[in-house]
């Protein structure tokens, strides 16, 4: 049985590159730059991960340390992180397949390391 499309909310963090830098995850999912698109540059994790929360969006980022504290405490998508260094093209590719995979219920309140997902 093929499991229905999702559209999943992305907000990826002030550290993560531009998003026009990921076609793939643009052409398919609903992205949004902290700082490039909600105009919220330096805000703190704890805000960043309010407005994810607030908007039903997966925090995309290179800091997994600090968002793995707030996984959880409250009704959040999830986070995912990115493995620091990896080039935008390979994230692009590995990212989109995580996310056809799976739909909204597998990413709430869990970390989830790219590098280390079975993809």
């Amino acid at each position: 049985m093929h499991k229905s499309f999702y559209k999943h909310k992305l907000l990826f963090d002030e550290n993560m590159p531009p998003r026009k830098r990921y076609p793939r995850l643009n052409k398919h999912f609903d992205v949004k730059h902290i700082k490039l698109d909600l105009n919220k540059a330096g805000a703190s994790d704890i805000e960043v991960y309010k407005i994810a929360r607030i908007q039903g969006r997966i925090i995309i980022t290179i800091n997994r340390s600090d968002f793995e504290p707030l996984v959880g405490t409250e009704q959040d998508c999830g986070i995912i992180a990115i493995p620091d260094g990896q080039a935008a093209v390979r994230t692009d590719t590995k990212l989109t397949s995580l996310l056809m995979k799976h739909r909204q219920k597998y990413f709430k309140g869990k970390v989830i390391a790219l590098g280390s997902e079975k993809t």
